[in-house]
């Protein structure tokens, strides 16, 4: 190989591509958007007593099917500000909906986590056994 990088960044950029599967990519993009969430659901109930604080909500998995169908798997979480009602100070955090879409939140990201941690075990004895 002359002219244009060396060899050892070829091996390196095909070895990213082997990788990077449609499939590591999505959860590695879920896991982003999970995370994301988690630390919205906190800073909302933080400010469960602030007057005027409207919750936020996370958004990424619509975006996810639509990436992962196109065949690339990488998608971004989209942070809104919830419609729900407001209480009398004006706040419309609840308290109650913070807990369940953490409770559901903590448990995607422990099934995606398990996922990838199976996808590396695999790769780990698939490069043993060649």
């Amino acid at each position: 190989m002359h002219g244009h990088g060396s060899a050892s960044s070829y091996y390196s950029r095909r070895q990213a591509v082997v990788f990077e599967s449609v499939t590591s990519v999505a959860l590695g993009s879920a896991l982003d958007g999970l995370s994301l969430r988690q630390r919205t659901i906190a800073n909302n109930i933080a400010n469960i007593n602030t007057p005027n604080y409207h919750a936020k909500r996370v958004q990424f998995e619509d975006a996810l099917a639509a990436s992962v169908s196109a065949g690339d798997g990488q998608a971004a979480a989209t942070v809104t500000t919830s419609q729900e009602p407001t209480q009398l100070n004006g706040n419309n955090v609840n308290l109650d909906t913070e807990t369940l879409s953490n409770v559901d939140t903590v448990l995607r990201y422990q099934f995606a986590s398990r996922a990838i941690g199976e996808q590396f075990t695999a790769l780990r004895t698939a490069m043993r056994t060649s």
